[in-house]
């Protein structure tokens, strides 16, 4: 008993910091893709992205809430005031369990209407749960420019087709969606003064201090396994891969740069045993 309440304590805390990210922006989370990044010396890049993302909703969140937290009342294991031994609870403590019970759902109730509305806010008044929702967001998303295809799968799943080429005299992040405030990124470079870039892929990595998401969510399950998500929660499925003819100045792949007919190519396997976040600084110039 004790350890089942400790466990649903943790949830709570988990969904409750979950909340606060996500009424400061939307978390997005790969699921199955490809996706590569090209830089070259002469200055140009390329970005491509093939593949799933989810939009992890509120209202998401608050179903793999409630499937723990929500139910009949269930009478806890009373004590002796002065043996601290188990007795049979009275009517009156058992009474008493019930009101708490009561007023502690009523809270979450509220607490979820109060969320739900400052969602719809965050949205430009559009109701995440609405089932009109998903196609408008993905006909919003695929006119902005580098998104080829959008489609809405359904339950916050987008299943995308984007490619962007440029003059990497700029940072560039992905994903970026028009008039969403993003919590969260799956790529970001930054091109510093002395000609290199250093490349951080965040999004791709489903442990650790990386995605503070998925590190929250993962090993919130009855086994306690650290590799093991949550049902509902999606897992990334996928690989990233840097192309370049610049110069491999840091990387944390596990294998290393191999060779490719534009020079070398590193590439990291993502999954939800992927410990680290890809990470790798190249010198163009």
């Amino acid at each position: 008993m004790i350890r089942e309440r400790n466990l649903k304590s943790l949830l709570r805390g988990v969904l409750a910091g979950g909340m606060a990210m996500l009424l400061t922006g939307c978390m997005l989370v790969p699921g199955k893709f490809v996706s590569e990044l090209t830089l070259l010396r002469e200055g140009t890049f390329a970005y491509t992205y093939e593949g799933e993302i989810h939009l992890m909703s509120m209202s998401k969140l608050m179903k793999m809430g409630s499937s723990a937290e929500q139910g009949e009342f269930t009478a806890s294991t009373c004590y002796d005031d002065e043996t601290f031994e188990e007795k049979e609870c009275s009517a009156e403590e058992l009474a008493q369990q019930r009101a708490d019970f009561e007023q502690s759902r009523a809270g979450r109730a509220q607490n979820e209407a109060r969320e739900a509305e400052q969602m719809k806010q965050m949205f430009g008044g559009i109701d995440p749960s609405d089932p009109a929702f998903g196609e408008e967001l993905a006909r919003r998303i695929e006119r902005q420019a580098g998104f080829d295809r959008v489609v809405h799968k359904g339950d916050g799943l987008f299943e995308v087709s984007f490619r962007v080429a440029g003059t990497m005299d700029y940072d560039f992040v992905f994903p970026t969606f028009e008039r969403l405030p993003i919590g969260n990124f799956f790529l970001y470079t930054a091109r510093r003064d002395d000609g290199s870039v250093r490349i951080d892929a965040p999004g791709f990595a489903a442990q650790g201090a990386a995605n503070p998401m998925q590190a929250m969510m993962t090993g919130v399950n009855e086994g306690g396994g650290r590799n093991e998500l949550p049902p509902g929660m999606p897992a990334p499925d996928g690989t990233f891969t840097i192309v370049t003819d610049g110069e491999i100045l840091a990387n944390n792949t596990d294998e290393g740069p191999s060779a490719d007919p534009r020079g070398k190519r590193l590439t990291w396997a993502i999954n939800r045993m992927t410990p680290s976040a890809p990470t790798a600084l190249i010198r163009l110039n």
